[in-house]
């Protein structure tokens, strides 16, 4: 999970630094990420690989935010020769998976209270109650999907609008 968290990450960044600098485009909308590698075969051969992950729209899905798009490049040999290309759609996570979403924040102020010569007080009184969804945190999910249900998605669904925006405009 933790390398998912890196890599996502990592194409935030790339993506925002591709926009930066990135030529107008008229084509469709999407922005390309360079991705390299190494590989072992299966008879034990390392090579290496060259590509772009060309991304096309972003979606929020089961909590997480991903980028959609196509992986493209070539496999080199420990020699340099190519020794074969891949075109592959591919769907990666953008962030670590997780988010929050707040269930209730609720502030009850000071309350004195004189019962008979018995005195009350009670100070200031803040209740925050705040989900945590991702993998693993199926009452958290449960808790932020119901929260929810009458917005669009929340937040997630928000940040892939925005970023599909984004795309366009530079695409």
């Amino acid at each position: 999970m933790k390398k998912n968290v890196w890599m996502g990450m990592v194409l935030v960044l790339a993506l925002v630094a591709g926009m930066a600098f990135a030529p107008a485009r008229t084509a469709s909308a999407q922005v390309g990420v360079p991705i390299t590698g190494t590989f072992t075969d299966a008879l034990g051969g390392v090579g290496t690989f060259a590509g772009n992950f060309d991304i096309t729209r972003f979606v929020a899905r089961n909590g997480q935010l991903l980028a959609v798009g196509s992986l493209t490049g070539t496999l080199t040999d420990s020699l340099g020769n190519v020794i074969g290309s891949i075109t592959q759609a591919v769907t990666i996570p953008v962030l670590g998976g997780t988010g929050t979403c707040d269930v209730l924040h609720l502030t009850l102020g000071p309350l004195d209270l004189d019962l008979l010569g018995l005195q009350v007080h009670l100070d200031q009184v803040v209740l925050d109650i705040v989900a945590q969804s991702g993998a693993g945190q199926l009452l958290g999910n449960l808790v932020c999907a119901v929260a929810h249900l009458l917005d669009g998605g929340g937040p997630l669904t928000s940040i892939a609008n925005l970023l599909n925006q984004i795309l366009r405009i530079v695409g």
